[in-house]
């Protein structure tokens, strides 16, 4: 075990204050080891975290989060700040059931502003602390820790040209300028920065110009007052087009974000000035991992080593969420399967397009993006902007395939509706992560997608039961002439065969049309996607006890199989409705408006869905288990509606 005798010595932040400050880089370098070994065990994001370790080490030296407020933007560059914070001892237990959350949690430490699991609104939410504290009278600080390429997004820009104009609030903006996202850091905030970067080191360049101007004899405080302008040109010749010091913010930098005794002394000046300032800290991501600064991703996160006995597989992992056992048989990812699907329309019509927004590996994009330059768009982290532009594409002739995970795309709510299905235009939105995704908990779910799309007109809405349905939905999609999306799971996908207890001949998709892929006599489950699968396993499981019932394949959300909805609700005395959503609002919801709509049925109808609360963060089989969507639980919920009374 790699020795920590300074670590060893530090729990809070108090214990870090009575360090020497020629201690603090022994601590980091102790930090980043206990990090990359703990990490490679539980799985979780590793880059950013380790390449803010000093600065984490500097703000906690300095200020007092106890009282004052500290808002990581994405969050999960906090781990260094969870182990100063009273949390080591159980820093094993990293994104595990019951364990630590691998985002900034309020609900877990005091130390924790936030439960911050997206991009871009960090500014935004301590400028409000700043500002509630000020007319409250609460004299403490405010600092906001944001990733150059969470900066790019329109709502951080917003943030900032609102600060800009205020005088009264302290808040402390500290840029981890790293270039990196997930993958390289894009756009023209991204070049500015680079060349901010490459020129040399300046802090507080105009201050230190006054001084010198200040200290001749005599004539130096009148040459001063008359030379302000003078000074301010000569600050801009260093780094030209102050971009930040133009939208009315005080700027420090660009600082080693490596270098204790720099940040120490940037900092502690920094701390006492009032107004808005902000820090541009230049930092290494994936700093202290072997081999970091040749990965695509600067090992942006890492998946748990194997125990012993398991075969081995490499440590880290270009994907912001980490694979888990999944569900289904062993097989291709729907992920891999979605990009097999873009890349073959893209080569038959070329017309078809790719976005993602900063995520060209996590949806599955990284080939497509080799074979396909010209049509392959990385638009940052700025989902809103992603959506807009998928529709101007539309609107020109293309046929835009918009790759975003589910969560991720509520950021871009208000563009899906006002772009896209105000004008009609033929966008087709991928949902990757549709669903329970396991370890990263409450802000990565993907389980409103279906409820925040269906009410929307024109909107068609598809999910796939195994990866040959996902392409065929695919060219589906891109042959409808408004929007869609296709919704499908973290985790592998059934390939043809693989479907248990379903061994018929694959029906062609038509719109709105489900699939009825086995018959029974005692009840049917009416199931939505990957969540096909589990209804065929739990008839598997009851024909074992002598009840046969039948499966049949959902495949759209919207519009609605009305026809077959009824004649399933006319042959059957009970239906359980199934699917990886939550149950107000989705998949089972539309069966019961469309039943609703025609008056009585047969059939008395549930749905299985899941719950209406918010869940934590542990492994995709444990929350399934947790919601009660195994293939067990919805045998018991047959056997148990077989056995009750039917209504009168």
């Amino acid at each position: 075990m790699f020795p920590t005798p300074v670590f060893d010595r530090v729990d809070n932040p108090d214990q870090l204050k009575k360090l020497t400050p020629e201690e603090l880089p022994l601590l980091a370098a102790e930090m980043r080891k206990v990090i990359l070994d703990t990490v490679a065990v539980t799985g979780g994001h590793l880059g950013s975290g380790m390449g803010v370790v000093e600065l984490t080490i500097a703000l906690h030296y300095l200020f007092d989060f106890r009282n004052d407020r500290l808002v990581f933007d994405v969050g999960h560059q906090c781990y260094p700040h969870k182990l100063l914070t009273e949390r080591k001892a159980r820093f094993h237990t990293l994104r595990q059931k019951g364990g630590l959350s691998g985002f900034s949690n309020r609900y877990e430490s005091p130390y924790d502003a936030y439960l911050m699991g997206h991009a871009g609104t960090a500014v935004s939410a301590a400028l409000g602390i700043a500002m509630a504290d000020r007319m409250l009278g609460n004299p403490r600080h405010s600092v906001a820790v944001v990733g150059d390429a969470a900066m790019g997004c329109g709502v951080a820009f917003e943030a900032l040209n609102h600060a800009g104009e205020l005088e009264k609030e302290r808040l402390i903006i500290v840029l981890n300028d790293n270039r990196w996202s997930i993958a390289k850091t894009v756009g023209a905030l991204s070049r500015y920065l680079n060349k901010v970067r490459s020129g040399p080191l300046y802090n507080r360049t105009k201050e230190v110009l006054h001084h010198l101007i200040q200290s001749i004899p005599l004539v130096g405080k009148d040459l001063d007052h008359k030379l302000g302008d003078t000074v301010d040109m000569l600050k801009n010749i260093v780094v030209p087009g102050h971009v930040f010091e133009a939208l009315g913010l005080r700027y420090f930098g660009p600082v080693d974000g490596h270098s204790l005794p720099e940040l120490l002394a940037t900092l502690s000046n920094v701390k006492e000035l009032p107004g808005v300032t902000l820090v541009h800290v230049k930092t290494e991501k994936g700093k202290g991992v072997p081999g970091s600064e040749n990965r695509y991703d600067r090992a942006h996160a890492a998946k748990p080593q194997p125990k012993k006995g398991q075969p081995e597989k490499v440590p880290v992992e270009p994907c912001v969420l980490l694979p888990v056992v999944s569900l289904q048989k062993p097989g291709r990812s729907w992920t891999e399967w979605f990009g097999e699907g873009v890349e073959k329309l893209a080569a038959q019509d070329p017309r078809v397009l790719a976005i993602t927004a900063a995520m060209p590996d996590g949806t599955g994009l990284m080939e497509f993006r080799e074979k396909f330059p010209d049509r392959f768009i990385d638009a940052g982290i700025a989902e809103q902007h992603a959506v807009a532009m998928a529709s101007g594409l539309a609107t020109a002739g293309m046929r835009p395939i918009a790759a975003i995970y589910s969560t991720f795309l509520q950021r871009g709510y208000d563009q899906v509706f006002q772009e896209v299905v105000l004008q009609k235009v033929p966008v087709l939105f991928a949902l990757d992560r549709g669903g329970l995704v396991g370890e990263d908990g409450a802000t990565h779910n993907g389980l409103y997608d279906i409820a925040y799309l269906r009410c929307m007109p024109g909107m068609v809405l598809m999910s796939p039961k195994d990866g040959p349905e996902l392409h065929e939905m695919l060219r589906f999609g891109l042959s409808l002439p408004g929007p869609a999306a296709v919704r499908y799971a973290r985790g592998n996908a059934p390939s043809q065969g693989d479907l248990n207890g379903w061994h018929g001949k694959r029906q062609s998709i038509e719109l709105g049309r489900m699939e009825i892929l086995r018959d029974g006599s005692d009840g049917a489950v009416l199931a939505y996607g990957h969540m096909v699968q589990t209804a065929l396993e739990a008839a598997a499981l009851l024909d074992k006890r002598g009840i046969h019932i039948e499966v049949v394949n959902g495949r759209f959300a919207k519009p609605i199989d009305e026809q077959g909805v009824l004649a399933l609700a006319n042959r059957h005395d009970r239906i359980v409705t199934l699917e990886d959503h939550s149950h107000i609002g989705g998949f089972g919801s539309a069966v019961l408006e469309c039943v609703a709509r025609h008056g009585l049925v047969r059939a008395q109808i549930s749905i299985m869905g899941v719950p209406d609360e918010i869940l934590e963060h542990m492994s995709r089989n444990q929350v399934v288990e947790y919601c009660g969507l195994t293939a067990q639980h919805v045998a018991d919920r047959i056997m148990s509606e077989h056995r009750a009374p039917l209504r009168s």
